[in-house]
């Protein structure tokens, strides 16, 4: 069945229908899909990362062994009870969308272990894919889709994990973050831990708009963009030397890094919504890249998976955090970041 209204998806994520044997959660924005597929999973099992009661399968398991799928959702729990098995897809694979309809139509009517549970995540699925028809189709299985968030949703989010922190924002403090946030849930949310690290986790501060200056800071000027570009194209010089005429210019360590951290999430964005099934050239202009720096990124896209991306991030979150500590060296730390940034792309064939 397909649960295309928002009150009725939250309402099956929250309290999962007994009933529903398999799950398809899907859409473009992949965030949005990996929060949606923890959260039911922690419903579905005690700990989702229990290898005894949880098997997690990839399109890779998939390719290597067909029948793979259906045999984890034939088997016993180790240890009795509910058994998960999730499936995670990334790409558009024909062979692959058929096997997993397949897999989730025998396992909603019941022909493999009743007491197993099927959550599937992927991406922007057309309305064609057999995997998606299965899932709309079956009742023993929902489909939910799951679209870009809205401000609304993000300041919700904002809030939600900023009080885990014991910290908060007042109204025009949370207005003004979220106007400077990306609509991508894994970039959101890599901003927002960023945030709880400048606030200071369990600290009880609410922060107000002033509060936020320092954090938010100007924007970086065309040097800073250009260190960025050219650290993530893997031209070392280039982008030493853009550090080194930004500092020049009284740009410091803390908006050098910000400016390589949103050319990462820009990087993200696209990479995202190609994997989504969108045109290079189209991800690039729904993800704010300017004209001019257009073939450059698309370059960067090619070689940057979103695994390297996401390996890359506690990195630029370590180098943020120790710009900002007192007495430290942060045009230097800016500059191994780069340098590290840039070696990393070089290694990528960039």
């Amino acid at each position: 069945m397909l649960l295309n209204r928002r009150p009725d998806a939250e309402r099956f994520l929250s309290r999962p229908d007994p009933a529903i044997r398999a799950a398809l959660i899907f859409g473009r924005d992949l965030g949005v899909v990996r929060d949606r597929a923890q959260g039911l999973a922690s419903k579905i099992v005690a700990n989702p990362d229990d290898p005894f009661d949880v098997a997690v399968l990839s399109e890779r398991d998939m390719a290597d062994d067909g029948g793979r799928l259906e045999g984890e959702l034939a088997a016993q729990s180790l240890i009795g009870g509910r058994r998960l098995v999730r499936l995670r897809l990334s790409g558009d694979s024909v062979p692959i969308d058929r096997l997993a309809a397949e897999a989730l139509e025998r396992h909603s009517k019941g022909e493999l272990n009743p007491d197993a549970f099927l959550l599937i995540e992927a991406g922007d699925l057309a309305k064609g894919s057999a995997l998606r028809k299965a899932a709309e189709k079956q009742a023993g299985a929902a489909a939910i889709p799951c679209y870009e968030d809205e401000p609304g949703d993000v300041a919700r989010l904002v809030r939600e994990t900023l009080a885990k922190d014991n910290l908060n924002l007042n109204a025009d403090a949370l207005a003004l973050f979220v106007a400077r946030l990306p609509r991508e849930r894994g970039v959101v949310r890599q901003e927002i831990e960023r945030l709880v690290l400048f606030l200071g986790p369990g600290s009880g501060v609410q922060g107000a708009a002033t509060d936020l200056e320092a954090f938010l800071g100007v924007e970086p000027d065309a040097s800073l963009f250009d260190a960025a570009a050219d650290a993530f194209g893997g031209r070392i010089a280039e982008a030493q030397a853009g550090l080194r005429r930004a500092a020049q210019e009284g740009e410091g360590g803390p908006a050098a890094v910000r400016a390589m951290g949103m050319h990462l999430a820009r990087l993200r964005k696209v990479v995202t919504l190609v994997l989504a099934g969108a045109g290079a050239q189209e991800a690039a202009k729904a993800s704010g890249v300017f004209w001019k720096q257009e073939r450059e990124v698309l370059r960067q896209v090619r070689a940057w998976k979103l695994e390297d991306l996401d390996r890359l991030q506690p990195e630029l979150l370590a180098a943020d955090r120790a710009c900002k500590t007192t007495g430290s060296p942060d045009r230097l730390i800016a500059e191994r970041l780069a340098l590290a940034v840039a070696s990393r792309a070089k290694r990528l064939g960039l």
